[in-house]
């Protein structure tokens, strides 16, 4: 058995309910002054009060910063910091999906350790301390609450990450209740998300590849892929909304400790420059690459197609597996109501060369994937997707 470093969440809290007791749970770790993160719809639509409420009944001052934006920008991250250094804030919540806890990771670092965010960018440049931070995510798929990677968007369209067990947070409080009122494209293009990060996890290149990635990898995929439906269907579902939540988290601690790979680094671009949502970017170019590294891990993609899929068990044979697994998971796409195609979300042919391009410059990703793509091999992939 390979070496390998196991890092995660401390404390997970579960239960339905949970941000509307969120004082009692946080205020002996984040003290009596803090920052909540999170953007300008969930406070809108009053996703926030009960948290907010809560906070305030416990003797919490807050200082709310609500303009996260989707594909959150170093200037929201600078912004979120001068509202913490401003407030003489104590501690960090991040309340919402991946952006707003993306930064609240990074706020946490910048404001508590008094570095420069030049510094911190790449994998354990990191130095700290960073501030208490607690997470509550509002969408079940990206998975941020038990992952020690922030990724902010610099310079225009590129993305850059800070990769870093510093930035994990003391608690992350999953509450079923902040998820039933997803639309029901939200909730598909979060859930493939989750689904992505779990197949990803389990067929990892990376040297850290390792059991209990391997464990949580199929766990999640048995949740998600028995609850999506329901869950996108029956949005009240609140059974289906706990199981997603769970299996987002059991996806998250896995890819966090064997990372993500090609999936990931083609969609990229697609958010990064046409401002496509994640999870949906991610869904748009996975069967494809799942199809290109079918040669090298036909195997390893039928060990867990039965998780996701049950009535897979009964495919003989690898290559048989393999190839259902991936047309299911392109079918899920489609059934959930989610576009199957680059063309539907108005990426023009002509900019595939470009988005290629910008392909490679995620390395980190790349050297994860099964087969080797190079950017012939990433062109070929969106044309198929076009």
């Amino acid at each position: 058995m390979n070496p390998f470093i196991f890092t995660t969440t401390p404390q997970i809290v579960f239960r339905p309910g949970a941000a509307a007791g969120i004082g009692d749970i946080v205020k002996k770790k984040l003290g009596e002054r803090i920052l909540f993160v999170t953007d300008a719809g969930l406070r809108r639509l009053g996703l926030c009060d009960p948290a907010l409420v809560s906070l305030a009944a416990s003797g919490i001052e807050v200082a709310v910063f609500d303009s996260v934006e989707a594909d959150p920008s170093l200037a929201t991250v600078m912004a979120a910091s001068d509202m913490a250094r401003a407030a003489g804030v104590t501690g960090i919540i991040g309340f919402g999906g991946g952006s707003s806890l993306d930064v609240a990771k990074v706020v946490a670092l910048l404001y508590g350790s008094g570095e420069a965010i030049d510094e911190a960018w790449g994998v354990g440049n990191a130095k700290g301390p960073r501030l208490p931070l607690v997470l509550v995510p509002t969408t079940a798929g990206t998975g941020s609450e038990v992952t020690s990677v922030s990724i902010i968007t610099v310079g225009g369209d590129e993305k850059r990450g800070v990769s870093s067990p510093i930035i994990l947070p003391d608690i992350a409080i999953l509450d079923a209740d902040l998820t039933v009122g997803l639309p029901a494209d939200i909730t598909a293009a979060t859930g493939v998300d989750a689904m992505v990060h779990a197949i990803e996890a389990y067929a990892s290149k990376s040297a850290n590849n390792n059991p209990l990635s391997k464990m949580l990898a199929r766990q999640a995929l048995q949740l998600l892929g028995a609850n999506i439906e329901t869950a996108v269907f029956d949005g009240k579902d609140r059974a289906a909304r706990g199981a997603m939540l769970l299996g987002s988290m059991l996806a998250g601690q896995a890819f966090a400790n064997s990372p993500v790979a090609a999936v990931h680094a083609l969609a990229y671009p697609i958010g990064g420059t046409f401002h496509i949502p994640h999870g949906l970017s991610n869904a748009l170019v996975l069967p494809h690459v799942l199809r290109f590294n079918a040669p090298d891990a036909a195997s390893v993609y039928a060990e867990i197609a039965a998780d996701a899929f049950p009535e897979l068990a009964l495919e003989q044979g690898a290559q048989g597996r393999c190839t259902a697994f991936i047309e299911k998971l392109a079918g899920l796409s489609t059934k959930l109501g989610l576009q199957p195609r680059l063309r539907d979300v108005g990426i023009g042919e002509e900019h595939l060369a470009g988005m290629a391009r910008d392909a490679m410059k995620q390395t980190r990703l790349l050297v994860n994937n099964p087969r080797e793509v190079n950017e012939a091999d990433a062109l070929s992939i969106y044309r198929a997707a076009w």
